[in-house]
C-alpha cells in the first residue's frame, strides 16, 4: 500500500472469543487481507462482541496519553452473536453495532465491521469460513477503502 505518497497503515483488530473456532477463521481471513494489502496489524482479543467497542475506545483513547505508540490508523472487528432462547442477542448486537457506529462517526475512524449475527452455527461457518464467504476479509477490505476514504478528504492521521 506504500506509494511513495503514503505510508503503509497500522490497523487494530480486535476479536472477540466467544466462539473460537469461529473467531479463528475470522481472524484468518482478516489478516490474510491485511498482510497482502502491506500493511501492520496488532490483534487484541476480548471475551466477546460486547467489549469490542470498549476496546476500541481505549484504543483511541490511549493515543491521547502515550504519544510514543505508533498510532492505529483503522480498526476491525471480528467476532460471532449466534441468537439464543433468550434476549440477549439482540442487545449484544444492537447495542454493540450502534457504539461502533458512534465511535467511528465520532471519531473519523477508518472501521471494518466483522461481527456476525447468525440465528446458527451453520450460518456462522458460511460466513467466516475464508473458502466461503469469508467476512473477516471482507472486514479488513472495508477498513483500508475507509482508510482510502480518510486520505481524500485529507484526514488520514500521516
Amino acid at each position: 500500500m506504500s506509494d511513495g505518497n503514503h505510508v503503509n497503515p497500522h490497523i487494530l483488530v480486535v476479536e472477540a472469543r466467544f466462539y473460537e473456532d469461529i473467531a479463528d477463521a475470522l481472524y484468518e481471513g482478516a489478516s490474510t487481507t491485511l498482510d497482502e494489502a502491506g500493511v501492520t496489524h496488532e490483534r487484541v482479543t476480548v471475551p466477546g462482541v460486547f467489549e469490542i467497542p470498549a476496546v476500541i475506545r481505549m484504543a483511541v483513547r490511549s493515543m491521547d496519553f502515550f504519544a510514543g505508540r505508533r498510532r492505529f490508523d483503522g480498526y476491525v472487528t471480528l467476532g460471532c452473536v449466534i441468537r439464543g432462547e433468550t434476549t440477549h442477542y439482540d442487545y449484544v448486537c444492537s447495542e454493540s453495532a450502534r457504539k461502533l457506529q458512534d465511535l467511528a462517526c465520532d471519531h473519523t475512524l477508518a472501521l471494518g465491521y466483522g461481527i456476525l449475527t447468525c440465528e446458527n452455527m451453520e450460518q456462522a461457518w458460511v460466513r467466516a469460513a475464508v473458502d466461503q464467504k469469508n467476512k473477516g476479509r471482507d472486514a479488513a477490505e472495508a477498513c483500508l477503502a475507509m482508510l482510502d476514504v480518510k486520505r481524500r478528504f485529507h484526514l488520514f492521521p500521516r
